[in-house]
């Protein structure tokens, strides 16, 4: 078994349709907890940094569990953690904190998915390697993918009962100058669609065969939101929305917008990262730093609640 509970009575595998619902259920909420550590918002300390990223999540996971408090999803980028390693100096104390973080979330929160955010994407060989990285090595429940080698660096990713979230129409400034392009449909050669849109009619297909492979969307761009929610209402098919906090996507909208397009909001992820683990945003945390933080988290996950 993997860190989330992979197996339903009777040694049915759950597929990752089935873990997402049944972890909004028990979290009560579709949040999804960003973990991207910035040291120069932690506490101020002396310890190295596998010792500060420790300390500081085990306060915070400590505390959230006292209260009570539990989104339905993590997602660690997997580059802040990486960047911290110095591999030449076999050095891996960001990595090794990574480990630390996981096997606390095993503790805290059993049973609430864990999406490592990669964004990997490569000739087949190679995402099968990725793939192995993050389901068999990190124990993760889902991961992000790029879309844009095609369905050979994607399919790897399928395991029977993770999720793959795929790059829709994303959260950065930058994504229009790509992803709302418009592009002639493989669907309708007759139709011009936005690009993010001609990926959203390939995710649905993908989907079918591979059940399990879901969207990034974010909530900063709220009518792409709206016109791909309602493609995927009634088709099973996860999506993660990033960009609700700092980077200015309104937790209370997308939710709205879920409901008006017909989605199942059990299925999606709402994340944010900074928002909820240094609110403060820049400099060292404040004394009352684990209050901010529980007070962010609290709010959010009212605005969130199934």
């Amino acid at each position: 078994m993997g860190r989330e509970e992979r197996l339903e009575k009777g040694g049915k595998v759950m597929s990752y349709v089935d873990t997402l619902r049944k972890s909004a259920a028990e979290a009560g909420n579709i949040v999804c907890m960003g973990l991207d550590p910035v040291m120069d918002v932690l506490p101020e300390s002396d310890a190295g940094i596998r010792e500060r990223l420790n300390g500081y999540f085990s306060e915070i996971f400590r505390r959230m569990r006292l209260e009570g408090l539990s989104p339905a999803a993590f997602k660690p980028n997997i580059g802040y953690y990486a960047s911290l390693d110095n591999p030449r100096e076999e050095n891996f104390d960001g990595s090794l904190a990574l480990v630390d973080i996981l096997d606390m979330l095993d503790t805290y929160f059993p049973g609430i998915p864990v999406i490592l955010d990669s964004k990997r994407g490569d000739i087949a060989r190679s995402s099968g390697n990725y793939a192995v990285e993050a389901f068999d090595k990190w124990g993760a429940t889902a991961v992000t993918v790029s879309p844009y080698m095609g369905h050979d660096s994607v399919f790897p990713f399928a395991y029977e009962d993770k999720g793959v979230y795929i790059l829709n129409r994303t959260s950065n400034p930058g994504a229009k100058e790509l992803q709302n392009e418009l592009v002639v449909d493989r669907i309708d050669e007759k139709e011009l669609y936005p690009l993010y849109m001609s990926v959203a009619h390939m995710i649905a297909r993908w989907a079918q065969e591979h059940p399990g492979l879901g969207a990034v969307v974010g909530a900063t761009s709220p009518d792409e939101l709206s016109d791909i929610a309602r493609f995927y209402a009634g088709k099973d098919i996860p999506m993660l929305i990033p960009g609700v906090g700092s980077q200015g996507g309104s937790a209370e909208e997308v939710m709205k917008r879920l409901s008006d397009a017909g989605y199942d909001r059990t299925l999606a992820r709402i994340n944010s990262s900074s928002g909820l683990t240094h609110p403060w945003k820049k400099g060292a945390a404040p004394d009352d730093w684990l209050d901010q933080v529980m007070s962010a988290v609290r709010k959010l996950l009212e605005e969130a609640a199934v």
